[in-house]
C-alpha cells in the first residue's frame, strides 16, 4: 500500500500538467490584458498575469478530489520550476535564483489569498488586483480585469474536472 502511494505520484504523466501550463501562459498572454487592460508588458506584468490565471485553475480544482488534488500540486510545481528557469535564462546566478523563486512563491500564495478572500467574500477584488497587477500604477483602473477575473472563475466552474486534468482549459 505504502509503495503504491510512493510510487503513484511518479506515475502521473507530468506531462499533462506542463501542457496545461503552457494554455496558462498563452492565455496570460492575450493582448487585451496590456493594450487594453493597462497590464504593464513587464516581467512582473506578466508574472501578475500568469499567476492569476495559475491561480483560477487551482482555485477551480479544489475540493475536487485527491486526483485533482495531486494535480494541483503538479501544476503549482510546475509554474515554480517555470519560474526557476526564466530567471536562469535571464542570466540570474544560481546562487541567488532559490532565493528569488521563493520570494515569488510567496507573492504567488500572497495573492492567492487575496483572490480567494474577494471572491468568497465579494469584496475587495479590485483592490488585490490594483496591488498585485498594478503596484506601479495605482491610478489604474482595475475594473475591467475585476469583471473578466469574474466571468473566468465562473467559466472554470462549468469546465468539467476530467477535461482540466486531461490539461484543456478555456478562458473567457
Amino acid at each position: 500500500m505504502f509503495l503504491n502511494r510512493l510510487f503513484q505520484r511518479f506515475a502521473r504523466t507530468p506531462d499533462v500538467s506542463q501542457s496545461l501550463y503552457e494554455r496558462i501562459v498563452a492565455a496570460a498572454r492575450r493582448e487585451t490584458f496590456y493594450a487594453a487592460w493597462g497590464v504593464p508588458d513587464t516581467v512582473e506584468g506578466r508574472f501578475g498575469m500568469i499567476s492569476l490565471h495559475v491561480f483560477l485553475v487551482l482555485d477551480r480544482l479544489k475540493g475536487e478530489g485527491a486526483a485533482a488534488e495531486a494535480f494541483r500540486q503538479d501544476l503549482a510545481d510546475t509554474f515554480f520550476k517555470d519560474m526557476d528557469r526564466s530567471l536562469r535564462e535571464m542570466g540570474v546566478g544560481d546562487l541567488s535564483v532559490g532565493k528569488k523563486v521563493r520570494k515569488m512563491a510567496e507573492a504567488f500564495y500572497g495573492r492567492a489569498v487575496a483572490y480567494s478572500t474577494a471572491l468568497e467574500t465579494g469584496e475587495g477584488l479590485e483592490d488585490a488586483l490594483r496591488r498585485n497587477v498594478y503596484p506601479d500604477q495605482p491610478e489604474q483602473s482595475a475594473e475591467a480585469l475585476a469583471r473578466w477575473v469574474r466571468e473566468a472563475r465562473g467559466a472554470l466552474r462549468g469546465q468539467p474536472v476530467t477535461a482540466i486534468l486531461s490539461g484543456e482549459v478555456q478562458f473567457p
